[in-house]
């Protein structure tokens, strides 16, 4: 029998990738999504509101129908209906702050993924004698811009365990390094029986307050500050770290769970929610290429299978773990005491 027919198309599309997803996020940082989601434009009107050179203006905007992202009309661009729902700034599920920042940080520092794979070092600000964390929550315009992408990494996971877990049984959670509050905003909008906390840095606190009072929420939602390696964790039924442990080495992460455990009482829950890599490590390549992030961005992080994150809770005390999907590559890794 004849070998099966290959082609070299896959290996292409795949190493050349980053054209298109260039081409995504400058359409981003150029408001483009947002523009047309006010009116539909033709080539010269869409140019001239986005201050493009006529050059390659046609190119770009065709490039993005092609890509699906956009619609032609006539001479007419509009949104398609993902850009619509999720690329709009004025959308409630925007989630663009998310590529924003990977289009201002990560698309840079990732040229240098061989440089990380070869030393096992950062290659972000840490390269050149930064920190992470510092460097953003120094700068409130930067950690504005970094709050807000978490807050479209954390939008479908929070509607998500808003649904899926079973709140009817508690009525107090804390989420530890809530950022601009997005998942405490999507519970208790979903269950108006319960109260929460988030908890994060000193200079988060107007941000969250701001995002809160938005919602109509701060009367059930406030802000706690503290270094979760520094302080004690705010007490609660349930403890909640979304696209926490993953930043952290091994020691570390073993130190949040014990934390968190002691933080709840006996009957109280971890939900711990991350592109969880399948336990095979061949399915969730989103999870993976996570992994890959955080060698570019952490000392020593990485993300791990629901297996190794339901060890380290039962190392903790915890007596009881289950690993749920909650939609794309990411899942709640739950854990009772």
């Amino acid at each position: 029998m004849a070998a099966p027919a290959t082609s070299p198309e896959r290996i292409l599309a795949l190493g050349f990738g980053f054209w298109g997803a260039k081409a995504l996020l400058s359409a981003v940082e150029l408001g483009l999504f947002t523009e047309l989601a006010k009116e539909p434009l033709d080539e010269q009107a869409l140019r001239q509101r986005l201050g493009l050179h006529e050059r390659s203006a046609r190119d770009f905007f065709d490039a993005l129908v092609a890509l699906g992202l956009l619609e032609r009309l006539g001479d007419f661009y509009t949104n398609g209906p993902e850009a619509e729902r999720y690329l709009d700034r004025a959308s409630p599920e925007y989630v663009g702050g998310l590529l924003e920042m990977a289009n201002a940080r990560l698309y840079g520092f990732w040229g240098s993924l061989t440089e990380a794979l070869r030393t096992g070092q950062p290659q972000n600000e840490a390269r050149h004698g930064g920190d992470l964390f510092g460097a953003l929550y120094a700068d409130p315009e930067r950690l504005r811009q970094f709050l807000s992408a978490m807050s479209g990494i954390s939008a479908g996971p929070g509607r998500a365990i808003a649904a899926g877990f079973p709140w009817a049984e508690y009525r107090t959670f804390a989420d530890i390094g809530t950022a601009q509050g997005a998942l405490p905003v999507a519970l208790a909008g979903a269950h108006p029986h319960l109260t929460g906390i988030g908890f994060d840095l000193e200079p988060v606190r107007p941000i969250f307050d701001e995002y809160v009072a938005r919602h109509g929420l701060s009367e059930r939602l406030r802000f706690a500050a503290g270094d979760f390696f520094r302080d004690p964790l705010p007490h609660a039924e349930v403890l909640i770290m979304g696209h926490i442990l993953h930043d952290w080495d091994l020691e570390q992460k073993r130190a949040l769970v014990a934390k968190a455990y002691e933080a709840i009482p006996p009957g109280g829950a971890l939900i711990v929610y991350e592109s969880l890599i399948d336990d095979e490590r061949k399915q969730n390549a989103f999870g993976l290429l996570m992994s890959l992030n955080m060698l570019i961005e952490t000392p020593g992080g990485f993300d791990f299978t629901g297996a190794q994150g339901s060890a380290w809770l039962h190392e903790a005390g915890f007596r009881a773990t289950r690993v749920e999907p909650i939609g794309g590559p990411d899942s709640m890794l739950i854990g009772i005491k």
